[in-house]
Parts: structure tokens; sequence; C-alpha cells
């Protein structure tokens, strides 16, 4: 399981090399304080640009990291911007596979940052097996889009950022795709006892699904966020956060991710993309609500969205 050190020695690695995102705060809810952890505003306009600095990094520090054979991904479009991002950083070439379904304007900017694209199958699982098989042919250093330990941890230091910008806070929410955001988010939060909220569009509930079962199973993977969080199943990570401590857990449709998304465009002019938007869905549309007193922070955790769809 991920713990705090992991996180914290990830934060040294990637200081100077990622952004410190700034909060919003929001409208008040039921007598709660809202803040919007703005992490669109990260290098590649996503999150997981600093797992992808702590993965790539701690290979190099390793010797794992070939400056030949670079590194390959498999993604639904955010984890492949990252990682090829922090390979053209560090001089690597970079391979990304990703579903035929990935978005234009994803695929489009993989390319600008100098990543060969690979277009298979139908949803993430199609393109991580082939990711795979990429990395045994060639001996690429592999990425994971959320379930290695670096990459989990880099995105954990946003907990660490929060517990320093928003002193009092008690509550984090955050998007649940594969498990490795909020693995990460759950190493911080429950050192410091502070309470996570986890949401899942209800089209793609892995958690809550594992949570039901009691242990990992698939999903059907479909609706408007699966882009960002198609993950058939949770990852081991967030499985083990997740058996540690419970998260509050929570399930929003399609109407409200879309309704959420286009209100942070209206009132706050924040450009989310739809798995992003989940997170504050799950307040907007009432299927979390604050108490009074709380200070909770709700991570935007991407905008890699056609701007022409914000309305």
């Amino acid at each position: 399981m991920l713990t705090l050190p992991d996180v914290e020695a990830a934060r040294d690695r990637i200081a100077g090399r990622t952004r410190r995102t700034p909060l919003i705060e929001f409208d008040a809810s039921g007598g709660a304080e809202v803040w919007l952890k703005a992490e669109y505003m990260q290098h590649c306009g996503v999150f997981k640009t600093r797992g992808a600095f702590n993965r790539q990094l701690a290979a190099r520090e390793r010797g794992e990291l070939d400056a030949q054979t670079g590194i390959v991904a498999a993604s639904g479009g955010n984890a492949g911007l990252a990682n090829a991002f922090v390979a053209a950083h560090l001089g690597v070439p970079a391979t990304v596979f990703v579903p035929e379904s990935a978005p234009a304007v994803k695929v489009a900017r993989l390319r600008n940052y100098g990543a060969t694209v690979e277009q298979v199958g139908t949803e993430y699982a199609e393109a991580y097996a082939a990711a795979i098989e990429h990395q045994d042919r060639t001996g690429a250093l592999f990425c994971h889009a959320y379930d290695q330990p670096e990459i989990a941890a880099g995105a954990g230091v946003i907990a660490l950022e929060l517990l320093e910008q928003l002193p009092g806070l008690d509550t984090i929410v955050v998007a649940v795709g594969g498990g490795g955001l909020f693995a990460g988010i759950e190493a911080v939060a429950a050192a410091h006892d502070v309470d996570v909220v986890a949401v899942e569009p209800s089209s793609i509930p892995t958690l809550s699904a594992a949570l039901a079962a009691g242990k990992p199973v698939d999903v059907a993977v479909s609706g408007v966020a699966a882009d960002s969080l198609g993950a058939r199943r949770i990852g081991g990570l967030g499985w083990a956060a997740a058996e540690a401590r419970a998260p509050f857990s929570v399930l929003v449709d399609d109407a409200a991710i879309v309704a959420a998304r286009r209100e942070l465009w209206r009132d706050y002019r924040v450009p989310s993309e739809t798995g992003a938007a989940a997170a504050y869905a799950a307040l907007s549309c009432g299927e979390y609500r604050p108490r009074a007193g709380q200070r909770i922070a709700v991570i935007n955790c991407g905008a890699n969205t056609d701007p022409a769809t914000l309305d």
C-alpha cells in the first residue's frame, strides 16, 4: 500500500518540475467552505504530469530509462499526454497506445509532444494490452496510467499542497477511475485525519463495485467520462487504500456530470473535461451534502477538452 513517505519522496523528486496549482474559492454549500484545487492548470492540463515525472525520474535514477527505447504508456489520453510531455522534457522517445475512441484533441496534443501514437481497440484495456506487448518487444519503460507506486505517489503530492494551502482542511473530494489519484490522496489524507470522498460515474463504478463485492471486479465501461475514467476495474493501489480505510463513496450519473461541467464553465470559467467534472458533480447535484463548517477541497483534475464544447 502507498504510504506518506512515498508521497513525500515524490514531492522532493519532482520539485521545480511541476506547478503548485492554486485554489479557487467556490460559493458556500450548506454552510461549508468549498475550494477547487485547480489541477487543470498543471502542465499538460492534467494532474497526471506529477506522477509521470516521478515515475520517469525515479527510473532514470535507477538506470532503467534507456535513451533509445524510451517509454511506453497506455491511456485514454491524459496519462499519455503527461508521459509524452515528460519524456520530451527528459529527451527520450515515447510511444503511447490509446483507444480508437480517444478524443481528437488529446491525440493531436500527443503528436505535438513528439509521441508516436498507436490507436488500438475501443477501450483502455485493449490499448493497455498492446502497450504491454510493445514493452515486451522493445524493452521500453512502461508507465502505467494509474496503478504504479511512483505514478500514484506523484499524484498524492496534490494532497500535501492542499494541507499547506488550506489550514483546517477536513475533506478532499476526488474523482475515481483506476484509482491512482485516489490512492495517492488517501496516503496523505489518512495520515492527517482528512476524509476522502470518492466520486465515480454511475456508468463506470470501479471502486463502489469492488467495495460491494469485497474485491476488485470488472465493470462495463460507458458514458461521458469513459475517456478519462474508463478503467474496467479499480487498480491494486486504489483497492489497497480503500481496504485500509473505506472512503465515502458517491456515484453520479452522466446528466449530473454534464451539468457540473457546464456550471464550472458558466460560473467560474473553469474549462473542465467531463471526467474531471465528476468530483464537483457530487456536490452540485446533491449526492454529497457537506456539513456546516466543513472545509472541503474538490480536485478538478483535467482540462483536456474541446473548447468548442464548453457552453
